[in-house]
């Protein structure tokens, strides 16, 4: 499968050594999947959780979500002219994207795939761009509206219509994860699938919190960083969208992988990227991809509205150069003397 991240800031972990014995073991495990590569932390007194229980989790979520596996049941629902019965997990993502896509407005859409598609950001290239008929003709296949779930059923208006959970299924499979480390009693852990982390606890034995490392290239094509940021959290999960790794080029201008599914055309505004703290990684997820969309004014006043979000950006100024600044809950995530972005 590849489950295509496209952070234009880089996450990474920080973790400290320790010498001396003590009652718990810091056990690190990592391996591959969903196009990219995971890693866990946890602290206990014993191996609780092994790298063959993840990869099993891992799996079994890919043959529900993965579009790029033909028998996995998004492929079926896609094929499909009417739906499907569906998964425990195929369920709980299309719930939670209705319900972002309902808080949005609109600007998160699992329907979205068709434009995706068009505009060469899936598994085929394509030789053209669409043309404005050929975007108004795909917009009327796009639309949340035009999917529900009914029990165990998830049910399509119009036999068109496919979807791509790419923006929320990473952040979701983080969750699953780390579910499954709390039902083992693990409460010390931090779990990354492809850069989406969730954080709980602290090290051990000295009590730190957990630290997470936000890198920025300098610019489109740049290998610099230009702007490095440090956060703490207890408890919570951080997860990025950008467009540095993930854009096409045509005519010598950029063009995002984020679809406004209003307009049917890729985005165009002043954001780099975005990253987002949230109680979950699938609600961070989902949200990293609507303020990307936004862009930074709209996306600043959206976040402060919610209580249940908080939100890092980097962006271009008028002028070209390479900014960065957060919402005001953000801001009490940085590690002291780092609390200071350009507005």
């Amino acid at each position: 499968m590849a489950w295509y991240i496209s952070p234009l800031v880089f996450l990474f972990l920080i973790f400290r050594s320790y010498n001396g014995s003590n009652d718990f073991l810091k056990i690190q495990m990592s391996g591959s999947a969903q196009g990219t590569t995971w890693h866990i932390t946890y602290y206990a007194k014993d191996s609780i959780v092994r790298k063959i229980q993840v990869d099993s989790i891992l799996t079994r979520i890919d043959s529900s979500l993965s579009i790029y596996k033909p028998f996995s049941l998004i492929s079926r629902f896609n094929a499909s002219k009417k739906g499907i019965a569906i998964d425990e997990h195929f369920a709980a993502v299309v719930s939670k994207s209705i319900e972002a896509w309902q808080q949005s407005e609109g600007l998160f859409d699992i329907t979205v795939q068709p434009l995706v598609q068009a505009w060469g950001f899936s598994a085929k290239p394509v030789k053209k761009y669409p043309d404005s008929a050929k975007v108004h003709a795909l917009l009327q296949c796009i639309g949340t509206d035009k999917i529900k779930l009914e029990g165990n059923r998830l049910i399509k208006t119009k036999s068109c219509i496919t979807i791509d959970v790419d923006g929320i299924a990473q952040g979701y499979s983080v969750d699953v994860v780390a579910d499954f480390l709390e039902q083992q009693h693990i409460t010390d852990y931090i779990v990354e699938i492809g850069g989406e982390i969730r954080v709980k606890g602290r090290k051990k034995p000295g009590g730190e919190k957990m630290s997470i490392g936000i890198e920025a290239p300098g610019d489109y094509g740049f290998e610099a960083p230009v702007i490095q940021k440090i956060i703490t959290i207890n408890e919570g999960a951080v997860t990025t969208s950008g467009n540095y790794r993930k854009f096409h080029e045509s005519n010598g201008e950029k063009f995002s992988h984020t679809i406004d599914t209003r307009t049917g055309y890729p985005t165009r505004n002043n954001l780099i990227s975005v990253t987002v703290f949230a109680k979950d990684a699938i609600t961070a997820d989902a949200y990293d991809n609507v303020l990307m969309t936004m862009g930074l004014e709209k996306a600043l006043i959206f976040t402060e509205q919610r209580e249940d979000l908080a939100a890092y950006f980097i962006y271009k100024t008028p002028g070209g150069a390479i900014a960065d600044t957060a919402s005001s809950r953000f801001y009490g995530l940085f590690v002291r003397g780092e609390e200071k972005g350009e507005k």
